[in-house]
């Protein structure tokens, strides 16, 4: 198997691509910020467990354990396709794109895409110190 072939790495490219393809989203909504009657569109989160062949079968689970506490729940069988958003906001023309909603969500895109490409970074020259390669 070619290092390539590894599991996480092939997760984390996936994890790019996916934050690729929601950037073109993000891009759209904001082109079309004052088109009348358009609904923005974003892709459902990418979830690593989906992505990871085999590996582990344990789970962590998030329990309230106050009533006061926020429940939190989630898609786990989230896929790639775009979906439409849930908007508050619409205007007389019936937009539901928000521009500052928009640029926080391409900001934290383009943040968590970093992370990714760093992490996938710092794993192959990790593997590369291993196999005694500089």
């Amino acid at each position: 198997m070619g290092i390539m072939n590894m599991p996480i790495f092939t997760a984390l490219t996936d994890k790019m691509r996916w934050h690729q393809a929601r950037q073109g989203l993000l891009a759209e909504n904001v082109a079309n910020a004052e088109t009348p009657g358009y609904q923005g569109r974003d892709l459902a989160q990418y979830n690593f467990a989906d992505h990871l062949g085999g590996g582990s079968s344990a789970t962590i689970s998030v329990t309230a354990t106050q009533p006061m506490h926020i429940s939190v729940g989630g898609d786990t069988s989230a896929a790639f396709g775009a979906q439409r958003m849930n908007s508050f906001e619409v205007t007389p023309e019936g937009n539901a794109v928000s521009l500052e909603d928009e640029m926080m969500k391409v900001t934290t895109n383009m943040s968590d895409y970093q992370a990714v490409t760093s992490i996938y970074q710092s794993s192959m020259k990790i593997l590369r110190t291993a196999m005694g390669r500089s």
